[in-house]
């Protein structure tokens, strides 16, 4: 029986329908497309890192583009907010101003209200020592708020006491140094006091008959200078403490009363 010999073929499956797989096949074809193959992968893994390469690329860029507009979005925050407080500062110190303004008026105000009754106590005061002045006149003394009061006109020692005792009052006696003192700062001019000789030379005596135990004498007084001082004056025009002086009781010049 004779046996046929039929021609083989072979089929790659893997080739794309575009091939003829209905040809005889070779070695040499299997090596040609394995080469093809080892090709084309080794394009497409390059392709591949190319494309990684590029996504890296673009995923840094993506990055600093991100850090940047991170930043100046928080730099443009901070000016914001420091433009923000800036604005407030100035609100703010509009407004201090503003009520420093009421206030300057306000003292401008005061001010010129107070000058305005400082003007007015002014003439009130001058008026009233006018007619206080006139009082005077008419009465010939002016009490105080301790008792005492000086005459307006001048008298000599004796005409002094008697006037005093008309106003139920008598010629002021000093025993103490404070008196003494608040006396001597109280008047400006030379004034009689209660303290005299007359009755006995040498023997200084008040005008309540009470003995002279302080004495506030001026340097070498008493000195009954002519023999006939015998009434005692207090002369606060001395810058000492002691001021006292005798001088002739006929002399005339104001008295210090007291009650």
């Amino acid at each position: 029986m004779q046996t046929m010999e039929s021609d083989i073929y072979y089929i790659d499956f893997d080739k794309s329908d575009t091939e003829d797989t209905t040809g005889p096949q070779t070695p040499n074809n299997h090596q040609d497309e394995g080469k093809a193959q080892k090709c084309r992968g080794s394009r497409c893994l390059v392709l591949m890192t190319v494309c990684l390469g590029l996504i890296c690329v673009l995923l840094l860029v993506f990055i600093s583009l991100y850090i940047t507009i991170t930043a100046e979005r928080d730099l443009l925050k901070s000016y914001k907010n420091t433009f923000e407080e800036f604005n407030h500062t100035i609100n703010s110190l509009q407004d201090n101003y503003t009520d420093l303004m009421t206030e300057n008026d306000q003292l401008k105000s005061n001010f010129s209200f107070l000058s305005q009754k400082k003007l007015e106590l002014e003439t009130r005061v001058t008026s009233l020592s006018e007619e206080l002045e006139k009082e005077i006149s008419k009465q010939g003394f002016l009490w105080g708020a301790d008792g005492l009061f000086i005459s307006s006109e001048s008298m000599s020692w004796s005409d002094s006491r008697k006037f005093c005792r008309d106003q139920e009052a008598d010629l002021i006696i000093i025993n103490t140094e404070e008196k003494q003192r608040f006396i001597t700062a109280l008047f400006k001019e030379r004034v009689w006091i209660g303290l005299s000789d007359a009755e006995t030379e040498g023997r200084m005596k008040w005008v309540d008959n009470s003995p002279l135990n302080q004495g506030f004498w001026y340097k070498g007084e008493p000195n009954s200078h002519g023999g006939n001082e015998d009434c005692i004056v207090l002369h606060p025009t001395d810058t000492s403490l002691n001021n006292w002086h005798d001088y002739p009781c006929s002399h005339k010049m104001t008295c210090i009363c007291e009650k």
